[in-house]
């Protein structure tokens, strides 16, 4: 094949087994320069598997690995021009903050001068300007992180590659490096290449995720086109909270589909081409979109009763049991008031037929 020389990296076919277990399963895949991709999905799904293919960690079976238009698939690790941080921060016990910063420096034979102008560059980008004669055991969890990522931005790869780099830390602290990364991101321009099987983490920082799922990539697109228009059940299911109920189409015509649900319930949805008559599906409907109605209100409506609500903070969860026993929930922001829904009481759910997403059952 020919280089693109248009990506910063491409993967074609790419593909790892370990005896009789497929790790990945010949996986394409396109970054251009300056873009954010996540690599998101369950422990086994091969994101880690492909990241380490991509760093030069483990040779591929198959495939073609091209970093920067050059084909690299076999390259050394040190000739692929990557850099890596990994959860465990991997910084050196017995250096200091400024000797572990210029550590890579070193290694590729800078001077003494630009060393230490470009220690004290990254130093200013993390925000830690005062830690450099330090040890990284004087340093919290989330100071230790940040300096990883400066000895990583201090010698400027061509693309960053981070392997869960933020699950080892505490909620609150994981917040916060989540908006710093992303501003570092932004504000530097750099290429980076991140693994993690948090959703809320890849919708935060991500410009475009790759989901996988099984050793195969499963969709890539923006966050908005994973969580709006999932192309799969697992998709669906994996990104986001959902109602993902079974239906048959029944009928598709002037760009909607009409489905059939149990207990006799019409869903209305928007047209889905690779869908025909008799066709088993589910349609999923995000619980922001679903709202309590008045009877008679709505393009989709369902009735049952109030099973639970739960507050959790700034959003109010109502659970619905519908008439066959299955169950659909609800969101909204909390206010002080309350839903004035209650165990028990009986309730009609709406959504517009622009908010079902209707997918093959498979």
């Amino acid at each position: 094949m020919s280089d693109d020389t248009g990506y910063k990296l491409r993967t074609r076919g790419v593909r790892k087994t370990y005896g009789p277990v497929v790790a990945l399963a010949g996986a394409d895949l396109e970054m251009r320069e300056g873009e954010f991709l996540t690599l998101l999905g369950p422990s086994g799904s091969g994101k880690t598997t492909l990241l380490m293919a991509i760093a030069g960690l483990n040779d591929p079976d198959g495939g073609e690995i091209w970093i920067d238009g050059k084909l690299a698939t076999y390259t050394p690790p040190h000739d692929r021009g990557l850099g890596m941080v990994f959860q465990n921060y991997a910084l050196f016990p017995h250096m200091t903050i400024f000797e572990n910063i210029a550590f890579p420096l070193r290694m590729r034979k800078r001077d003494a001068g630009t060393i230490r102008k470009e220690v004290a560059r990254v130093l200013d980008i993390v925000q830690l300007p005062d830690v450099a004669s330090r040890y990284p055991r004087e340093l919290s969890g989330g100071q230790q992180q940040r300096i990883a990522l400066a000895r990583c931005f201090v010698y400027q790869p061509a693309i960053i590659l981070m392997d869960e780099p933020l699950g080892a830390l505490d909620k609150k602290l994981r917040d916060t490096l989540q908006r710093e990364v992303k501003h570092l991101h932004q504000n530097l321009g750099i290429t980076v290449l991140y693994v993690t099987h948090d959703q809320e983490e890849a919708m935060v920082m991500s410009d475009r995720i790759c989901l996988m799922n099984d050793a195969r990539i499963e969709q890539v697109g923006t966050p908005q086109e994973l969580y709006f228009q999932p192309n799969s059940v697992f998709a669906a299911d994996f990104l986001g909270e959902s109602n993902l109920l079974p239906a048959t189409v029944i009928e598709s015509r002037d760009g909607e589909i009409v489905l059939q649900a149990a207990g006799g319930l019409t869903v209305h949805g928007q047209a889905n081409a690779a869908l025909s008559r008799g066709d088993r599906v589910r349609f999923m409907v995000r619980p922001e979109s679903v709202k309590t109605v008045a009877a008679g209100t709505a393009r989709n409506e369902v009735q049952g009763v109030i099973k639970e609500v739960i507050m959790s903070g700034q959003i109010t969860k109502c659970f619905m049991e519908l008439p066959d026993g299955s169950e659909m929930v609800s969101s909204r922001l909390t206010v002080e008031s309350g839903t004035g829904l209650a165990p028990g009481r009986p309730v009609h759910f709406g959504w517009s037929a622009e908010h079902t997403v209707v997918l093959p059952d498979r």
